[in-house]
């Protein structure tokens, strides 16, 4: 057969083959944003170069890559608690991604709190899946997207007090954690848009997690980088994270060494943020 044929052979066939692609029915659903599995260890290497910066160094090193304020979450997420001593409020992670919807039904009356609490143990059990809780591993800070939800706090004393068992360094959530006393006393770093009160069940629903997320108006993909302090919180992504961290590590080391200065000409003891 000529070489001639078999070309035209196969530019019929591939005719042949966009022509069915595109009478054929899309998928149901889809997800267009695709998601990258990292590895513990390459989480704890990258945490790492982020450790002990501040959210305005890593909005300056944002600004090198050309992000400038692309995702910086707005200022209405902020901490529930604050250590002005030695910062323990200040966070650094790879994101854990979760997302919570409203529900379409709410809880049933029941006459007796007993068949209440029957239902709302099967509830739990059946309607609120933890799978996740299994990602929350050393240097992962749990982001949860509940800004569609009313006054419900997914988050509290305990729950919260087991995540961070696990080595969750924290949580920010667009929406609200609940206990809030307990869980300052606990010092669980929380970042939120306020405190809550309700339970899940008849309120919430968990829709997915490490899918992609929106957060205080900033895409949050898992693996994402997360800082946190009292400036807000600022989301880097993978990809620019390790640029990132190598430029605000300069900027932090120069804003050291010039207060280093300032510091012994007003002799002032030097103090951990210098060092």
């Amino acid at each position: 057969m000529k070489q001639a044929t078999i070309l035209a052979i196969l530019a019929f066939l591939l005719a042949a083959v966009w022509a069915a692609a595109q009478t054929a029915e899309p998928p149901f659903s889809k997800q267009y944003l695709p998601v990258k599995q990292y590895s513990q260890a390459e989480n704890e290497a990258m945490v790492a170069k982020f450790k002990d910066l501040r959210v305005t160094d890593v909005v300056d090193g944002l600004d090198v890559v050309g992000l400038q304020d692309v995702t910086v979450m707005d200022a209405g997420i902020k901490q529930l608690w604050r250590d002005e001593k030695n910062f323990t409020h200040r966070i650094y992670g790879a994101a854990v991604t979760l997302r919570l919807m409203p529900p379409q039904e709410r809880a049933p009356i029941f006459p007796t709190h007993e068949e209440f609490a029957r239902w709302e143990s099967n509830w739990y059990k059946s309607r609120n899946p933890n799978d996740f809780t299994r990602q929350l591993q050393p240097d992962t800070i749990l982001v949860i997207d509940a800004s569609r939800t009313r006054d419900v706090g997914f988050c509290g004393s305990n729950n919260a007090l087991g995540w961070f068992t696990r080595g969750m360094r924290g949580i920010v959530i667009d929406g609200g954690c609940r206990d809030s006393d307990e869980v300052i006393l606990e010092r669980i770093p929380v970042y939120q848009r306020g405190s809550t009160r309700g339970i899940d069940p008849g309120r919430i629903l968990t829709e997915s997690y490490n899918l992609p997320v929106n957060v205080g108006g900033v895409l949050v993909m898992p693996g994402d980088m997360i800082v946190a302090d009292t400036e807000g919180v600022v989301v880097v992504p993978r990809a620019k994270a390790e640029a990132v961290a190598a430029a605000a590590r300069r900027i932090q080391d120069g804003d050291k060494a010039g207060r280093r200065k300032l510091y012994d000409k007003l002799k002032m003891a030097p103090d951990f943020t210098v060092k």
